[in-house]
Order: structure tokens, then C-alpha cells, then sequence
């Protein structure tokens, strides 16, 4: 096993002034190790990494890092920066900055060398000691632990060795006449004491993180050390990409409190069902743990229960929930709308095209079939259609209930569920359709929270997430959404279709644009996803209307353009981008066409500022042609492969084609603008070189271009 970090990885001088300099100034020196073998495909990972969660961190320290394929052994590059870079941290820009790279399938050894750099960074006597280093092979042995993290200062013997100064053994003054005696202070106190030792309180504790190399392990020293300092017996679960070994039960049973500071879901998270629990993101055990062990505490104290067992503060991934409130009432709406539209989208998906493929088998008419349970026959294509538009109909009755459920999922954990499923039912009896089963999802898990509120004997918390909550909830629930806001939805679910049916014209166009730019924002993120989801809400009934079937369309033809913009882009241009992004091009082909708008990611995590505004006007010009040649589409998915499905299937495919040929010349366009600045700025460069020799301004316009 190679060394984690040599000399050469080391750079005392960062110059440079932004986290994407940084990165890939680091970087270089891992390629010219032969540790990096592609330099621009790695610094995509880096950067996708990076989108997640900021990794700056207090006391001035940046962790940019990943896990990649172009990786050919876990590394570690350490710059020290006299300008300071921002890397996100509350407290400002950061001067030691560690480029980790981690290959796609490292061994859970070289792993545990990273995670132990991880925990070091929460010693102020580490940083220091980076911090004063003056030279490059001295840096490297204290990050391998091969020097001292202290630098050993001149003093007394007693400073050197930490034994006490020579008479002061004892405090100041002791046995002299008239000397205070703290020591004797309240004898019957200080014996009681001593014969009935007080337990101390317990937590367990569990942190992770996405990459599961830094955050999980700073996170959980930084709360072992406040444990320490609060007298607390504190236990950690470090759930890592080396693994993890699951606490003992009996250790859990123990304890008083549950600390969570993570970022992925928790495994196994019912072992610590019944206990009062603090739920945050995993930077939140690094930056405060102190608070988080206090709120454990005081929760303990007040007899709460928390989320694995009600569900009081559960979500499955609090993504970077810093900050005493924690996220902002926005960001945690969106997460949980997202986590019951990624558990509906496989049901619309399955359903969709299957009910789209008996469509194509045995014509709209299969609709009114008879059950194939009783007329079934094996050599009639017929049946054959009607069987699949039943078995993909039976999968559409579970979108709103699934939609709704993991809504109240997302909020309140495992508890949220029944409630939610219950008020998703209700939604589609009462035809409130996609927009009841959102209110139902947000009042389960709203219900389920306030619930959890309540103090409650011990002796019930046992009962609380099987029966108590379920029933109490799904109650509430039940009669909200049949004799309260139930109707009222219904009846806005059913105005919304009447006007979707009546778009025209100027009034349809606008909408393709606003979908079109929506589905290429964040290419597969959240706002995609609102835009697909509302798409696919609007065909997962058994009789869509006209205009939801449009607006299918126009979703899906637009969220095929970026990847197939860049694929073209990268074939028509090469030249214009590295190696790496020409390779990509060639699955970016495959990928747009089966309406995987994610196959543009590492294109734009490169090059943001000219790869989305392109992609975004392509989608946009798509969208709007899509609506304005009146294309419809039932099935949610399924890119070119279901363009016989498609009604107007060659206007839709110039659609598509034409939001493509937009985008792609637009990055070309752009991309060629950045080129020709380059090549200025290089012959500008070139003009001021002293004879026989290349400036150092040449060589860094050379570096950077």
C-alpha cells in the first residue's frame, strides 16, 4: 500500500484564490504522482461532491473530496493557502485545504487512514502544527502521523513532560495557616458522594455522510470530544464507506438519548426506537456538538420520544440541517414533497408503460375490457392488451396513496406512513386527485408531529408508534380529508383539468416554455422533478385529459434536449472539450434518448455558466413546439421508444430535434468565446516573454487554459 500523502502532494504556497483553483491545482500534483488518471474527469466528481454540501469547515480547514474512478489509489493532497479560500464554512474562508480522492471501490483499509486524518482535524494541536510546518516533507509526516502533532516548545521540565510544576502538587497555600481547605469543603457531601457514585448519562450516537470519509468521522470525534467535556458517556456509530460495526444492543438499550448526525439515511435505525432523539445533518456534529448533546438532555429530562420511534424530527436525509432551527420552512417542504415524488416515480413509470404499451397493442378500446381475472385467452392478443393495461391501471391506483405516504414519511419517519396512505386513499375516492393526496401527505405528517409533542409516561412509549400514533392519526386524517378540505380540493383538482383542457394557443406555448425551462434548471433536480411530477399527476388517472397528456409530452421531449445537445456538441466540436467530456458524449446519446436528463450532469458540473443557460433555451424552444403541435403522450417515460405512442410523433420528433441543434450551438457558441479569450490572452502572454525563455505569466495562462 502506497503512501496516503508524500512531499510531493504537498503545497505550502497555494496561489490559488477560488475552491475550483484549489482543487485543481491539487489535483495536478496527484496526476503528475500517477495517483489521478484523468484530471478533468476527476475534478467532475469533485464537483459533484461539492454541489451536495459545502465541505469547508470552522477553523479555516476545506476537505474537498470524493470517491471516482479516475482514482487509482486513496490520496491525499494538502495545500496551505495565505489568501484563504472559500470553501462554504459559517466562520469564514478556509487556509488548510486537503484534496481527498478515494477510488470507487477502496479497501476499507485505506479508508481508515482517511478516516483517522478526519478525526485528527478536530485537533486544534494538528492544525497548529500544519499551520507553523516550513517544509513540504514535514507536513506530509505530521498528516501520517509519523511526527508529533504538537511541536515540543522550549520550557521546564514539568512543561515538557506535563508533570506538575515542582510545589504545586497541591494548591497554592495548602496546610499553611490560615489557608482556604476547598478539598474538605462539605465532608458529609463529598463521603455521600464517594459511597453513591452517579451514573452518568448515556448517548449513542450515529453519523454518515454521503462520501462517508470526512464528515462522518469529524463529526463523530468532534461529539466524542464534547461528550468528554460534558461528562456524558457518549458512544459513536460511525456509519462510513469503510463500513461500520453496529453498537452492541445492550450499549443502546443503555442509553438515555440518540444523537443522529447524518446526511443518508441511518441503516438499521429501528434499533434505536423508544429513545429521545436529536436528528440533524452530519455538519451539524461537527459544528456544535455541545448543543446537540445539551438538546439530548433536556429532551431525556422533558420524557420525549424521538424520531425512530414517532417519528417527533425523523427524516430520512436532513441534508446539511445546520444551524439551530435547522433548514428554512421552504428547503424542507421541497425535501418532502421530493421524497414522496421518488418513491411514486417507479409506480408511474412501471404503470405507465404498460398501460401505454396495451394501448399500442390493442388500441384505446382496451380500456373498457373485461376483467382478464374472468375472460382470458392465451392466443388472443386482445387479452394480451388488456391484461397489461390492467396490470399497469392496478399501479396507478397506488401513485396518490404512495405520493402521500412517503410525503409523511419524509417529515415524520416510519410513524407518517399509515396516516399518509390513508388521506392518499381518501384523495383518489373523493377524486382529489394528485393535488389531495400533496395536502393529504403534508397533514399526516404535520399530524404526526404535533402528536409527538405530548409527553407521555414511559410506560406508554412502547405502544406510541404502533397503536397509539397510527390510530390517533389516520383518524384525524380520515375526517379532514372526507368532510373537511376533502371536496374543496376536489373541485380545484377538477377546475385545474377544465383549464388544461382549454390551453390554446399563446396561453399553451407559454406554458411548454415554463416547462421546458424547468425540466433543464437543474437537469434531474428538484426543480425537474416538481415539473415531472406535475406532469405525471396529471396522466395517472384512467381517463387523463388532452391537456395533461400534452404537457406529458412537452415534459419529456424537453427533458431530453441537454444530453443530446451535448452529445452533438461534443461530436460536431470535439476540440472544444477535454477527453473525458468526448467520451461522455458518446453515452449522452444513449442516455437522451431514453429521456435521462441526468446524462448532462458532468458537463454542466464543468461548466456550468455555459452548459445550463444553452440547455435551458433548448428546453424552452422544445417545450413550446411540442405544445404548439398539440403532441400528447400517456406513457410517463420511455424517450424515443414510445414515439409510436406519441399522437403527432414527427412534429414531436422535429421538436426535439430542434431544442437539440438550439442548445448545442449555443454551447459552441460560448465555449468557442471562452477559447478565443484564451488564445488572447496566451498571444498578450507570449508578447511580453523575455528572449529564450517562457514568462511565468505564459506559463500559468498555459496551465489554466
Amino acid at each position: 500500500m502506497s503512501e496516503l500523502i508524500t512531499a510531493d502532494l504537498v503545497d505550502l504556497d497555494l496561489s490559488a484564490d477560488t475552491k475550483e483553483a484549489a482543487a485543481r491545482s491539487l489535483a495536478e500534483r496527484m496526476v503528475a504522482a500517477g495517483r489521478v488518471t484523468d484530471l478533468d474527469g476527476f475534478l467532475a466528481d469533485v464537483a459533484a461532491r461539492e454541489e451536495q454540501m459545502p465541505t469547508g469547515l470552522d477553523g479555516g480547514i476545506g476537505i474537498p473530496h470524493c470517491r471516482s474512478a479516475h482514482v487509482t489509489e486513496p490520496t491525499l493532497a494538502f495545500g496551505r493557502s495565505a489568501a484563504r479560500i472559500d470553501f462554504g464554512a459559517a466562520d469564514g474562508p478556509a487556509d488548510l485545504i486537503f484534496l481527498i480522492a478515494a477510488p470507487a471501490g477502496a479497501d476499507s483499509d485505506h479508508l481508515t487512514i482517511l478516516s483517522s486524518l478526519a478525526r485528527q482535524l478536530m485537533n486544534a494541536d494538528f492544525t497548529d502544527a500544519l499551520r507553523s510546518a516550513d517544509r513540504p516533507e514535514r507536513a506530509a509526516a505530521l498528516i501520517r502521523g509519523e511526527e508529533q502533532s504538537a511541536p515540543v516548545a522550549e520550557g521546564t521540565e514539568a512543561e515538557r513532560t506535563g508533570a506538575a510544576p515542582k510545589g504545586a502538587e497541591e494548591p497554592a497555600g495548602a496546610g499553611e495557616p490560615g489557608a482556604a481547605e476547598p478539598a474538605t469543603a462539605e465532608p458529609a457531601a463529598a463521603e455521600a458522594s464517594a459511597s453513591e457514585p452517579v451514573t452518568p448519562f448515556r448517548i449513542v450516537a450515529v453519523t454518515s455522510c454521503p462520501t462517508g470519509i470526512a464528515h462522518t468521522y469529524m463529526a463523530a470525534e468532534a461529539l466524542e470530544n464534547a461528550g468528554r467535556e460534558a461528562g456524558v458517556e457518549l458512544v459513536v456509530e460511525t456509519q462510513g464507506s469503510a463500513g461500520f460495526d453496529k453498537l452492541p444492543a445492550a450499549t443502546i438499550a443503555a442509553a438515555d438519548a440518540v444523537v443522529f448526525a447524518h446526511d443518508v439515511e441511518v441503516r438499521d435505525k429501528a434499533r434505536f426506537a423508544g429513545k429521545p432523539t436529536v436528528d440533524v445533518g452530519v455538519k451539524a456534529g461537527i459544528n456544535r456538538p455541545a448543543e446537540l448533546i445539551a438538546e439530548a438532555r433536556a429532551k431525556a429530562a422533558r420524557g420525549e420520544v424521538g424520531a425512530p420511534a414517532d417519528g417527533a424530527a425523523g427524516r430520512s436525509a436532513p441534508m446539511d440541517e445546520d444551524g439551530p432551527a435547522g433548514d428554512g420552512f421552504g428547503t424542507r417542504l421541497r425535501k418532502w414533497l421530493m421524497t414522496g415524488v421518488s418513491y411514486m416515480v417507479p409506480f408511474v413509470a412501471a404503470g405507465g408503460l404498460l398501460i401505454a404499451l396495451a394501448f399500442a397493442i390493442g388500441g384505446y378500446e382496451i380500456a373498457s375490457a373485461k376483467s382478464v381475472a374472468d375472460h382470458f385467452v392465451w392466443a388472443e392478443t386482445s387479452s394480451w392488451a388488456a391484461l397489461l393495461f390492467q396490470i399497469g391501471n392496478a399501479a396507478f391506483t397506488f401513485l396518490v396513496p404512495v405520493l402521500a405516504g412517503y410525503i409523511a414519511y419524509g417529515m415524520a419517519d416510519r410513524p407518517g406512513l399509515v396516516p399518509g396512505f390513508v388521506g392518499g386513499y381518501i384523495a383518489t375516492t373523493i377524486k382529489a386527485g394528485f393535488l389531495g393526496g400533496l395536502v393529504a401527505g403534508l397533514i399526516a405528517g404535520a399530524v404526526v408531529m404535533g402528536i409527538q409533542r405530548f409527553k407521555v409516561p414511559a410506560a406508554l412509549r412502547g405502544i406510541m408508534p404502533v397503536v397509539v400514533i397510527p390510530l390517533i392519526s389516520s383518524a384525524i386524517v380520515g375526517v379532514l380529508m372526507f368532510v373537511v378540505i376533502g371536496k374543496p380540493i376536489a373541485s380545484a383538482q377538477e377546475a385545474m383539468t377544465d383549464w388544461l383542457n382549454g390551453l390554446s394557443g399563446a396561453n399553451a406555448i407559454g406554458l411548454g416554455v415554463l416547462l421546458g425551462l424547468m425540466m433543464c434548471f437543474d437537469l434531474g433536480g428538484p426543480v425537474n422533478k416538481v415539473a415531472y411530477a406535475f406532469a405525471t399527476g396529471g396522466i395517472a388517472v384512467s381517463d387523463p385529459s388532452t391537456g395533461s397528456l400534452k404537457i406529458m409530452a412537452a415534459v419529456m421531449a424537453a427533458g431530453m434536449v441537454p444530453p443530446l445537445a451535448l452529445a452533438l456538441a461534443t461530436t460536431v466540436r470535439g476540440r472544444l472539450f477535454t477527453k473525458t467530456e468526448r467520451e461522455n458524449g458518446k453515452a449522452a446519446w444513449v442516455l437522451g434518448a431514453s429521456f435521462i436528463t441526468e446524462g448532462a450532469i458532468p458537463f454542466a458540473a464543468a461548466d456550468p455558466l455555459r452548459v445550463i443557460p444553452s440547455s435551458m433555451v433548448g428546453g424552452a424552444v422544445t417545450g413550446a413546439l411540442s405544445m404548439a403541435f398539440d403532441c400528447t403522450l400517456r406513457a410517463p417515460h420511455g424517450g424515443i421508444f414510445v414515439v409510436p405512442l406519441i399522437g403527432e410523433p414527427f412534429l414531436y420528433l422535429l421538436a426535439i430535434v430542434a431544442g437539440t441543434v438550439v442548445s448545442a450551438g449555443l454551447v459552441v457558441f460560448l465555449k468557442g468565446l471562452r477559447k478565443t479569450a484564451e488564445a488572447d490572452a496566451t498571444g498578450q502572454a507570449g508578447g511580453k516573454a523575455a528572449p529564450g525563455g517562457t514568462t511565468e505569466d505564459e506559463s500559468k495562462v498555459a496551465v489554466a487554459a
